[in-house]
């Protein structure tokens, strides 16, 4: 140890400006500027916009009571009738009042009819249907979505809970903007002290998830309304005819809502709560399914948007690209990065590593400490995660990148999404046939 020190030290002290960037270049052009410079400048232009616009916020707050319009609460699922109570009571605790819950039981093999019916009688919710045969969770919210008659559609997930607040703040954005055709609540993680995976997940979703999606809401490109909270114009998804064949379905309907020319707004103060999976293979499971919807969506179904044609967006390419820039082909890239330290660095490569490894955490704590002034409410201590942040370079940087990687390579050459048990292989099917 005390050789790999001294080693080190040595190594530090040859670091010239130049020397340093030549070694470390990835980081710098691909991940400061983006992830942290220009995170952190979009920030305090998200935070001057918000403090300009308070009394116009305030005005949709009171148009929305003053209108009162009816909201169909939608909430599609399999096998999740333990979870039903305390969603529906949680919901009638809502300051949003105007409501009407629909719940579609997809085909599952627990007690979820029984409970189901017995909250429809008991008057909970107001519609409860069951599909004898499981047809996936688009089929579920589409399902729900026929007997809906709300003005606006709130999708749920079963297993979430919800601030008291959160209905009426995720309608909000439908009064400041007319052309405002889906909002995304904010979601994080409720399990988050269960394991070590889902304490890796509550950073993420908190140092990255939300502040990613508070950025590009800022700058018109946010390109996913979570299926866990999701708020949308019941007229739009009339247009669209709901939502197509998944897995990947809320990022495909985003860009569906984006396509007919509506905005998207990210809701950062609608808090929603979900438990994230507790095991490092379950998550590997969910990974390998929201990575595989990545390739088979944006860059296969809905590649048209990447091409300049009489429906071209500028927002729309920039949203897209960005995505597939940093989230596939820098993937990629970053291997490059590897072979190219490995062959002509050798010698270095230890010295390179732990480098790497200090100048990753060092901004993990830096912004992990500055954006915690730019968000609006946290639902755990601060100071829980802070032990933890050294390890999101091996979680975010490695662990994560080769299931990405993994997925990737399964979805170009395999179309592996279509495989997925997520959705009944009757329904994949029918949408590789459909082609989407």
């Amino acid at each position: 140890m005390e050789g790999i020190l001294d080693s080190y030290m040595r190594f530090l002290a040859t670091l010239t400006p130049a020397y340093f960037f030549e070694l470390f270049w990835f980081y710098f052009v691909f991940e400061f500027i983006r992830y942290f410079f220009l995170e952190f400048i979009v920030l305090n232009l998200y935070k001057i916009k918000s403090w300009t616009q308070r009394d116009k916020k305030e005005d949709a707050r009171r148009r929305l009571f003053l209108e009162n319009p009816l909201v169909s609460i939608l909430i599609p699922g399999k096998n999740e009738g333990k979870h039903l109570y305390k969603l529906a009571n949680s919901l009638s605790e809502q300051t949003y009042k105007n409501i009407e819950i629909i719940v579609v039981d997809d085909g599952s093999d627990d007690e979820t009819p029984i409970i189901g019916r017995s909250l429809e009688k008991a008057g909970l919710i107001d519609t409860f249907i069951r599909n004898e045969l499981r047809g996936g969770k688009a089929s579920a919210a589409n399902c729900a979505l026929r007997f809906a008659k709300g003005k606006y559609i709130i999708h749920l997930d079963a297993d979430c809970s919800y601030d008291n607040d959160a209905m009426e703040k995720i309608l909000i954005p439908f009064f400041m903007d007319n052309r405002v055709g889906g909002v995304g609540g904010n979601v994080s993680v409720r399990n988050y002290n269960e394991s070590l995976v889902t304490t890796l997940q509550g950073i993420e979703y908190f140092n990255t998830i939300t502040t990613g999606r508070t950025v590009t809401s800022y700058l018109g490109i946010y390109r996913i309304i979570s299926g866990a909270f999701g708020a949308f114009r019941a007229d739009v998804l009339d247009q669209l005819k709901g939502w197509d064949i998944g897995p990947g379905l809320d990022g495909d309907i985003t860009v569906k809502i984006r396509k007919k020319g509506y905005k998207i707004a990210f809701a950062e103060d609608a808090n929603c709560l979900t438990s994230v999976p507790n095991t490092f293979k379950k998550l590997i499971k969910q990974r390998l399914r929201w990575d595989k919807s990545l390739v088979r969506f944006r860059m296969r179904k809905h590649r048209d948007i990447l091409i300049p044609n009489q429906s071209f967006k500028f927002s729309n390419f920039i949203s897209a690209f960005e995505n597939i820039t940093y989230n596939v082909l820098l993937n990629f890239k970053w291997y490059v990065y590897l072979g190219i330290m490995l062959t002509y660095y050798r010698p270095l490569f230890l010295n390179i590593f732990i480098t790497n490894i200090l100048l990753y955490t060092t901004t993990n704590y830096v912004k992990f400490v500055v954006y915690s002034l730019y968000r609006p409410k946290a639902h755990v201590s601060m100071s829980y995660f802070l032990v933890y942040l050294p390890c999101m370079v091996l979680y975010y940087g490695m662990y994560l990148r080769a299931v990405r990687t993994v997925a990737y390579l399964q979805e170009f050459f395999f179309k592996k999404s279509y495989q997925d048990p997520w959705n009944p292989r009757k329904t994949s099917i029918h949408g590789e046939y459909l082609g989407i």
